[in-house]
């Protein structure tokens, strides 16, 4: 059974997937979609609300690529800063121990 980071994670490539394989990279190049998905509606809502999708007309999106790379750039950024201090606190337990 999937966990729920494996969902969301799917569902976040699904979307950003659907805009890369039409090239909906600029308004001019926004394309129709209703997601079928529950779990696909709302990462589309939350890559609308970061900036990285943008709504041109009703359903119909484009994906904002220096957005996009931003966004992805800031994702690495926190997970490196997540694993870091969890080394560290591991470090600082096992000097304790």
């Amino acid at each position: 059974m999937a966990t729920a980071a494996a969902i969301v994670a799917k569902a976040r490539r699904d979307v950003i997937s659907h805009f890369m394989e039409r090239n909906a990279v600029s308004s001019d190049a926004a394309v129709r979609w209703v997601p079928e998905r529950h779990i696909q509606r709302r990462m589309l809502a939350r890559l609308m609300r970061r900036g990285v999708l943008v709504e041109t007309g009703e359903d119909t999106y484009f994906l904002d690529v220096p957005a996009y790379d931003r966004w992805k750039r800031t994702r690495r950024l926190r997970a490196v800063v997540l694993l870091a201090g969890v080394a560290v606190a591991g470090a600082a337990f096992a000097a304790l121990a």
